[in-house]
């Protein structure tokens, strides 16, 4: 992916249901893409309720709302490391219409769980792809930086 020299508009995705191993590494990402100026509107899905909150809505709703999101953003940062029919979905999405779209997708996973994750995610090789195993947080976290920091003086 091409170093972003704007302001963008970023979907994080994460697992909700499944293996919330990946939070943390979430919650960094998403500190520092705000810190950087990068709009993330999916913030609510890194918080420990969210399964509680999620399931206020409908099942409709919730797919009706994510697809609409999932179609606005200019990237989808998908937190990867835990097992998730979900975050897969969003990522198929995005690339399936990456070609028309212009979106791009990053895909980041705990290099430690890459026997546990799909080859789907840590084989990824799509032009709109990036896919990254980080061994910690600080790795992800320069990683993340030195993708979505925009240029000095833009």
């Amino acid at each position: 992916m091409k170093r972003q020299k704007k302001h963008v508009r970023v979907y994080l995705a994460c697992t909700v249901r499944g293996d919330r191993g990946g939070v943390e590494a979430g919650r960094a990402i998403c500190r520092l893409l705000q810190d950087h100026g990068h709009e993330v509107l999916t913030t609510h899905l890194l918080a420990d309720d969210v399964n509680e909150a999620e399931s206020r809505l409908t099942v409709e709703d919730v797919y009706r709302r994510d697809v609409e999101w999932l179609s606005g953003y200019d990237v989808l940062v998908a937190e990867a490391s835990g097992s998730s029919d979900g975050v897969g979905f969003e990522v198929g999405y995005v690339l399936g219409r990456a070609g028309v779209s212009g979106q791009q997708v990053v895909l980041v996973y705990d290099a430690a769980r890459h026997h546990a994750i799909s080859r789907l995610i840590t084989g990824n090789c799509d032009r709109s792809c990036t896919t990254f195993g980080y061994t910690s947080i600080q790795e992800l976290t320069s990683f993340i930086d030195q993708h979505f920091k925009p240029d000095i003086g833009l």
